[in-house]
């Protein structure tokens, strides 16, 4: 049976943990520039209590920052997955009760977001496109070790492949 070598895993690792990073970096980046539809994003998902509205659409937007800032570099790598994944089954339970529930919304993961006319709505592309993420960040929960992270500097820059065979 082929097994990939730990270099080529680590190269994969790597490629995940950027392009999760780059997912979570341009959504923080979307929502966070134009905030006022950000709130209207999030109140169109009609979960929250009106004093909670404000606060997660503030808060929303920072924590996709801080998560794509850590995986971009590469720190806590395996604990940022772990939140990255807890994260996306929300986005996911969310977008998957709205179409339960008959509303009619974008989900304004990338921006924009709100209430939509019946035909636009595109929620079995959406929840797809999370899970597709949280396979990403499933990867990074089992295997986070990768190249060019501070994970990998902080733990005295051995590369993972002699990491792996002082385990054996």
């Amino acid at each position: 049976m082929f097994r990939p070598s730990p270099s080529v895993l680590d190269a994969v690792g790597t490629l995940v943990r950027l392009g999760l990073a780059a997912v979570w970096l341009v959504s923080g980046i979307a929502k966070i520039s134009d905030s006022g539809q950000t709130y209207l994003a999030v109140k169109a998902y009609e979960v929250l209590p009106d004093a909670l509205l404000h606060p997660v659409a503030t808060a929303l937007p920072l924590a996709e920052l801080v998560l794509g800032a850590f995986l971009l570099l590469g720190l806590a790598t395996r604990w940022v997955a772990i939140a990255s994944a807890v994260l996306l089954v929300v986005f996911i339970a969310g977008v998957a009760q709205s179409w339960a529930r008959g509303l009619t919304i974008d989900c304004g993961c990338f921006g924009g977001g709100g209430e939509v006319t019946a035909g636009q709505t595109r929620y079995p592309q959406e929840i797809a496109r999370d899970v597709g993420f949280l396979v990403l960040a499933c990867w990074l929960i089992v295997r986070p070790a990768t190249r060019v992270a501070l994970d990998g500097w902080l733990r005295g820059g051995a590369p993972q492949a002699e990491v792996e065979k002082e385990r054996i």
